[in-house]
């Protein structure tokens, strides 16, 4: 990690410029570093100014420590002032302490954003060094897709970790815990990863399409977004398939809004929230009953949370406090990733833990990293590339029904890659 008081000052200068229709084409191919939603968003581009890896316990506290003293060592000169704006970091953290993937924030020497019809570019960089050479548009490398197939844990050891997870609940261990799977594979070292990003937005574009440091995806679910004093947060949990006709569509979502199952599951969810974030705010609000949010793969009960953060909290503090949610890990937290850990085979790395941006300011928008890859540096011609998807286990969950549901929360990343 790098050392803030080693470091030279910083200066982060915006100024206003055309919007760019397609901020993909100023991304690096092989290693884009991307956020976007609805057209919206930055790309960061050139050389890392800036690059903080933490591998060891308290990783977020130690990032958030850090970013402090980096804005407080850096001049900012923003003509835009826009969410995004001045300095920004790029992050994406690993789900648990105990990964052996480290949590990163990637400050680049050039972002470029767009937000309501406004373009900027931000240069960061020592304030004695010279500005960076423009960016310019790279054309999309040739289409391509990946080979994959089942991981360490496959369709039946799924069902198995499964029952393992409601045995645990079942002897009052836990009262919700989250069971992945992964699938594996390549793709071609030169790959355009680019394409890949663009055929989430494409396909997905309500949700938070982001690259960061090699882990790339489309998530439906907002960690925390802290803005100007407020803090919001989307709670999702609980699934249903999309149907395959309208009246189908209809039933689904009556059942999911009605199920037991699904509403314990929802509420461990909410209520992890709440109490993570009711120390840090006043007047924090969440509606009392769900709503049903509908994607082009799937229907989830949705919840969201509004509040006012006292004592100058930053959108990296309150990653802190929020992570890991019961949507992504279970309830009692700590004895949930106690049980992933036994359950499932693997690291997660930065699957499910949080990816998204903060600024100088300590706003920042942050998202779990869901429907997603981890793509590894090229080994000859091929680059490996790993996928997780999930699902809430609380009593009355079906294995069967749990593994359909991975198949389902897999869609947009498979697809995508295949």
């Amino acid at each position: 990690m790098s050392d803030p008081l080693s470091l030279p000052r910083l200066r982060a200068v915006t100024r206003p410029i055309d919007a760019v229709e397609d901020l993909l084409l100023l991304a690096a191919p092989d290693d884009p570093l991307v956020w976007l939603r609805r057209g919206d968003g930055f790309v960061g581009i050139g050389p890392e100014v800036l690059r903080i890896d933490v591998g060891e316990h308290d990783r977020l506290e130690a990032i958030a420590d850090v970013w402090r003293g980096i804005s407080a060592a850096t001049d900012v000169l923003d003509g835009v002032r826009l969410p995004g704006t001045g300095l920004i970091g790029f992050g994406a953290f690993a789900f648990d302490d105990a990964s052996d993937a480290p949590s990163t924030l990637v400050v680049p020497s050039v972002v470029v954003g767009r937000r309501g019809g406004r373009g900027w570019i931000t240069v960061i960089g020592p304030v004695d060094a010279p500005d960076p050479a423009e960016p310019t548009a790279i054309p999309y490398g040739p289409h391509w897709s990946a080979t994959l197939g089942p991981g360490l844990l496959d369709p039946a050891a799924h069902t198995d970790a499964v029952t393992a997870a409601l045995a645990l609940i079942a002897d009052g261990e836990l009262e919700k815990v989250v069971v992945a799977r992964d699938v594996v594979g390549t793709l071609p070292a030169q790959a355009d990863l680019r394409r890949l990003v663009r055929a989430l937005a494409e396909g997905y574009p309500d949700t938070w399409t982001y690259s960061v440091d090699g882990i790339i995806g489309a998530s439906p679910e907002t960690l925390v977004t802290v803005s100007g004093g407020t803090v919001t947060a989307r709670v999702l949990a609980g699934t249903r398939p999309r149907g395959a006709t309208a009246d189908e569509d209809t039933a689904l979502t009556a059942e999911l809004a009605t199920t037991a199952k699904d509403l314990d599951e929802h509420r461990y969810a909410v209520e992890s929230v709440l109490a993570a974030l009711r120390p840090h705010t006043s007047e924090l609000v969440a509606a009392e009953q769900p709503f049903t949010l509908k994607l082009p793969n799937v229907w989830h009960l949705a919840t969201d949370v509004e509040g006012t953060l006292e004592n100058g909290g930053s959108a990296l503090d309150m990653v802190r406090a929020l992570h890991p949610t019961a949507a992504v890990a279970g309830t009692p937290t700590v004895p949930a990733v106690e049980a992933i850990r036994r359950l499932e085979p693997f690291d997660r790395g930065r699957y499910a833990g949080p990816v998204g941006w903060v600024d100088g300011a300590g706003d920042g928008e942050w998202a779990i990293a869901l429907r997603c890859a981890q793509i590894g540096a090229a080994d000859g011609d091929v680059r490996p590339v790993t996928a997780h998807a999930g699902g809430g286990i609380v009593a009355g969950s079906r294995p069967e029904a749990e593994l359909l549901e991975t198949r389902v929360k897999f869609r947009p990343i498979i697809d995508a890659l295949a």
